[in-house]
């Protein structure tokens, strides 16, 4: 199976100067966990939630939050995020998906095209959903 059948898509990107102030919102209002960092529409790197969160202080938000602790979401995505991310092609089979989150600490693949702009994602969460379709479907037809 080719990772293009599986990949989210599509993308949701920022740019290297936007702050983690608007990354953190955009994390607050979604359901997805990893962020793509473009220049003129090409790939350059990768920003995950945990990311953020470990970038940001804890007390933002609360009662003890300071003006350091605001200050913290002034940083740019260029200051944490992953570079030169691991990529494939939409045309990559599954397996190869597997091999890269198997040998690289990864929690995702950005999929890129010829001009590596990025046209989806596919996370190890997609992996697991894809087996476990395969295994339900293996199961029905055995009955």
């Amino acid at each position: 199976m080719l990772v293009e059948k599986i990949m989210t898509k599509p993308v949701v990107t920022v740019t290297m100067d936007d702050t983690l102030r608007q990354v953190k919102h955009i994390f607050e209002n979604a359901k997805f966990h990893h962020l793509l960092v473009v220049d003129e529409g090409k790939l350059y790197g990768v920003l995950s939630d945990r990311d953020l969160l470990k970038s940001i202080s804890p007390f933002i938000g609360t009662v003890q939050e300071t003006v350091h602790d605001k200050f913290t979401l002034n940083k740019k995505v260029h200051q944490i995020m992953s570079r030169k991310p691991i990529t494939l092609t939409p045309t990559a089979d599954v397996y190869e998906a597997i091999g890269l989150f198997n040998q690289h600490s990864i929690s995702c693949i950005p999929i890129v095209n010829e001009q590596g702009a990025p046209i989806g994602v596919v996370s190890w969460r997609d992996i697991l959903r894809i087996i476990e379709a395969n295994h339900n479907k293996k199961l029905s037809n055995a009955k």
